[in-house]
């Protein structure tokens, strides 16, 4: 009896509580994780090569966006990454409004979705066009919930196909560049006055593009359905958590989102943890890191590792910290191991399961 006191006195103690419940900036590398919103539209592979190195599998969405690679050449980038990075790359699909109107579009259309689904993309992305310059033939604009958008919808849901929806834009959008919230929309719409809908009061309200929206997911309870950037409410936690009670197929990732979070964080901390905390099972980490031709490869590293490391940092310490996204400070969520592992890797599996084959490979890094 005296030797096994003797013993369990000497036994080595483990690591702190407060450790084994929170994780460091000094974990960051060590813990797998997804980016479940980048866009490859360069044979450049300085991103996966940074992934590699952050710990980090990436979804590369393709978008019928003006600016972008067509969305036959976005899927041809993203082929050919695959080649190389089997295990740290996955794709979302997309479909074109371009011949929208035309008797067959809506056949065409679903038949360039089976095609890519068959040749290996995970999910479809449904992209802020639609609402903001898609018009019919009297000129109107057409919105998400548009009957002849149900064949695809059908589709997606009857075969449980993952969708990534970008409807309407931040609310910053409907507001003059001095009046928004963060610096980033800012700077976006300064730049893209096409998408600033303060400057285009013919064009559907905000909440008009999110009326449009919920009524695709009351119509189609059975979608697998991830809101892109908040759900396009990322003013408001509140709004947010009211969506998520009322759409059980609601899930949301925080793609270029996360300024909001902390701009909200400044005014009321304990809200914001709260909210990430209760809703942890249906919130995806993502950024919308974008990559083109006009970058330099290492620019493109430095500016990925810094954006996956503050993300980082505000997720799970405790700093406080400043974000030129941001006017003033603000302080980090420390949000707990459980709920950083469902961000940044769970939920990804969960929301996107043709994850799975990148995840079977370990967290292999360069």
């Amino acid at each position: 009896m005296a030797g096994l006191l003797t013993l369990a006195g000497c036994a080595t103690p483990g690591p702190p509580a407060n450790q084994e419940k929170y994780y460091t900036l000094d974990d960051f590398s060590s813990v797998p994780k997804f980016d479940t919103h980048v866009h490859l539209n360069t044979t450049d592979p300085s991103l996966l090569e940074q992934a590699q190195r952050d710990n980090f599998r990436l979804l590369t969405i393709n978008v019928n966006a003006p600016h972008y690679p067509t969305i036959t050449q976005q899927q041809e980038l993203a082929l050919q990454h695959r080649k190389n990075f089997s295990d740290r790359l996955a794709y979302a699909t997309t479909f074109s409004v371009q011949n929208w109107g035309a008797a067959h579009w809506a056949e065409e259309s679903l038949a360039y979705l089976k095609s890519a689904l068959a040749q290996g993309a995970i999910g479809v992305k449904i992209w802020k066009n639609i609402g903001m310059e898609l018009k019919d033939e009297n000129g109107a604009f057409v919105m998400i919930n548009d009957p002849r958008f149900k064949p695809i919808l059908d589709y997606l849901e009857q075969n449980k196909i993952p969708v990534i929806g970008h409807l309407g834009e931040p609310k910053n959008c409907w507001l003059p560049l001095a009046e928004m919230t963060v610096n980033n929309n800012r700077n976006y719409y300064a730049q893209n006055p096409r998408y600033h809908m303060y400057l285009h009061p013919e064009a559907p309200s905000y909440e008009e593009h999110i009326r449009a929206r919920d009524q695709v997911l009351a119509m189609h309870p059975r979608l697998p359905f991830t809101g892109a950037h908040l759900g396009s409410l990322e003013w408001s936690v509140d709004e947010l958590a009211k969506r998520l009670d009322k759409y059980p197929n609601l899930a949301v990732d925080i793609s270029a989102r996360m300024a909001h979070l902390q701009y909200q964080a400044q005014t009321d901390w304990q809200k914001v943890r709260n909210f990430i905390i209760k809703y942890q099972d249906r919130l995806v980490y993502a950024t919308d890191i974008a990559v083109d031709t006009k970058e330099a490869p290492a620019k493109v590293k430095e500016r990925a590792h810094a954006t996956w490391l503050r993300d980082w940092r505000f997720l799970v310490t405790a700093d406080t910290m400043t974000n030129p996204n941001v006017n003033g400070e603000f302080k980090s969520l420390h949000l707990p191991k459980t709920t950083i592992n469902k961000i940044y890797h769970k939920n990804a599996l969960k929301m996107f399961p043709g994850l799975a084959k990148l995840d079977k490979s370990g967290s292999k890094k360069k």
